[in-house]
């Protein structure tokens, strides 16, 4: 199965925080540096593409693959906020946790049987700086198209 997020909004390339030259990208599980598809903090907008493996567990979906972290029942993609210095080298200094417990189960269902979940969402937060945390409706909208 397929994953795609869809991030729009993104902050800018200098926060509040005193960062320069953000990007945001997903993170690798038990691999934090390793880094899909960097895109700087003032792009029009991002989208990353996972494939996953959905296993059916107790009247549900376990989602499994590369870039899926956590246990099951508390699986969650992170996408890392970082600097890139000169050198190209990317410095997290934040999260955002897209969790896959808050995907309804019907459109989990129906993504499973389709092969895609999509997740639309903005990439800033209500200060103007990098969204974090654990995000869950309504900051991330889950759907099958």
């Amino acid at each position: 199965m397929l994953v795609r997020i869809e991030g729009s909004h993104l902050p800018g390339r200098e926060s509040g925080l005193g960062h320069r030259d953000i990007h945001v990208a997903v993170q690798r599980r038990e691999r934090p540096a390793e880094l899909l598809g960097p895109h700087p903090g003032d792009a029009l907008s991002a989208e990353w593409e996972l494939e996953v493996t959905a296993t059916p567990v107790e009247g549900s979906w376990d989602l499994r693959g590369p870039y899926v972290q956590g246990r099951p029942g508390g699986r969650f993609v992170y996408l890392s906020w970082g600097t890139v210095d000169e050198r190209e080298a990317f410095t997290m200094f934040r999260r955002a946790k897209l969790c896959f417990d808050a995907v309804a189960p019907g459109t989990l269902a129906a993504a499973v049987e389709g092969g895609l979940l999509v997740g639309r969402l903005g990439l800033t937060d209500t200060h103007g700086n990098p969204l974090c945390a654990a995000v869950r409706p309504p900051l991330i909208d889950w759907s099958t198209s």
